[in-house]
Parts: C-alpha cells; sequence; structure tokens
C-alpha cells in the first residue's frame, strides 16, 4: 500500500531494549494527505531506516506501508509502519536541470528530409 502527503510533524525517536536484548529504535512521522477531506495519519519507521530515510519537516513523500493490528488486554492497537520512502519535488526540493540531448546536423543536401 502506498500512502502520499506532507510531512507536518516528527515526534521523538524512542528506544529500548527487548526481552531478547536487542536493541530498538522508533520514530513516527505525522503525513498530512491531500485533497478536498486531507486526513493525518501516524506513520512509523523502525531501526536503521530512521537515518535512511532522512525525512524532514515539511516534505512531500510517499510512503509504502503495512499496517498492522494487534491485541493487548482485550483492546486493539494499530500501527501503520513505512518500509519505503520517495520523496516528491516539494517546495524544499532543489530544481533539477534538463538533460542535454545530442542532436544530428548536417549542411548536406542529400541529408533532408522530403517532408
Amino acid at each position: 500500500m502506498e500512502l502520499s502527503g506532507k510531512i507536518i510533524q516528527i515526534l521523538p525517536e524512542v528506544g529500548g531494549n527487548s526481552k531478547s536484548g536487542n536493541a530498538w529504535r522508533k520514530q513516527e512521522f505525522i503525513l498530512e494527505t491531500g485533497g478536498q477531506y486531507p486526513k493525518k495519519v501516524c506513520v512509523a519507521v523502525w531501526g536503521d531506516k530512521i537515518d535512511q530515510f532522512s525525512i524532514n519537516a515539511g516534505e512531500n513523500v510517499t510512503f509504502s506501508i503495512d499496517v498492522e493490528s494487534r491485541e493487548y488486554n482485550s483492546r486493539w492497537y494499530t500501527e501503520v509502519k513505512a518500509f519505503r520512502v520517495e520523496k516528491s519535488g516539494g517546495a524544499s526540493a532543489a530544481p533539477t536541470s534538463m538533460p542535454e540531448v545530442d542532436t544530428f546536423h548536417s549542411e548536406g543536401e542529400e541529408d533532408k528530409l522530403p517532408f
């Protein structure tokens, strides 16, 4: 699944150790979708992907996400996890130049097209 919008808030990174002793890290981002009725969605990024994605407030992004729900004490909790991020060319993106194109130019009469 994909979810697109603008990052409007970055929550503090949290971390700790699991029962097995492995360290974990998680950071959540608040994404506001576009359209006539925009929605705010909290998206979690786990582990090394926090540094890899380097998401900043105000950027337009498209998250590839997994949605997972689990039960704890007879209540259900849902988390939206991002596994890939594509940054759009929003206001913070640098303008790109057009690639240079080589053209064939000849002065000879035999190279001219009949139309």
